[in-house]
């Protein structure tokens, strides 16, 4: 009889730990998918910091070849301005939409002055911006993919029970600005 409950307890603690163990690593599991969504959204945030930090260098060089575009350059440091005191993910994802919009007018406008496009200086800034673009794009496309991961992790079943009583929360994607899919329209 002894021996009977003896494994009985035996059998009880082995599967208390490992139903412990589980828990634990669906914890943590979690836990590292947010911070793998949280980093990764540095890494977006450092991207738009040098598309911001660029901008002014080349919104210089061109001023000085053409003063009567100020509005685009208002523009510009408006948005750079709503970026720099957006506080959460969303907004600073609006704010930086509205600096793709005012960017790509200027871009445009560039496009209408040739001796512009041919200046060395503002030649260099574009391609470094260009560069700088494709740097956001990727980032923002690998904060999407650990998004989705993320929020696959927490949504599933039974990891979706747990989730809730950590307090572990959807993310939210990257999602361009309504109307960015429409090439912008400067006239003279």
């Amino acid at each position: 009889m002894k021996k009977g409950l003896i494994i009985s307890l035996a059998i009880i603690v082995v599967a208390v730990l490992l139903i412990g163990g589980w828990l634990v690593g669906l914890y943590n599991g979690m836990l590292g998918s947010r911070a793998n969504v949280d980093n990764q959204w540095a890494q977006v945030e450092t991207q738009y910091q040098r598309r911001l930090d660029l901008i002014p260098n080349l919104v210089n060089s061109v001023k000085g070849a053409m003063a009567q575009e100020q509005k685009v350059f208002s523009d510009l440091a408006d948005a750079r301005t709503k970026y720099a005191g957006a506080g959460t993910t969303d907004e600073k994802a609006a704010a930086a939409g509205q600096v793709e919009g005012a960017l790509s007018r200027l871009l445009v406008i560039m496009e209408n002055y040739p001796q512009l496009k041919s200046m060395e200086t503002v030649q260099s800034l574009m391609a470094e911006l260009a560069g700088t673009e494709n740097r956001v794009s990727v980032e923002r496309k690998r904060f999407n993919d650990l998004v989705k991961e993320y929020n696959l992790k927490i949504t599933v079943f039974p990891n979706n029970i747990f989730a809730g009583m950590f307090g572990f929360k959807a993310k939210t994607y990257f999602e361009s600005q309504s109307g960015a899919e429409n090439a912008p329209n400067v006239q003279f």
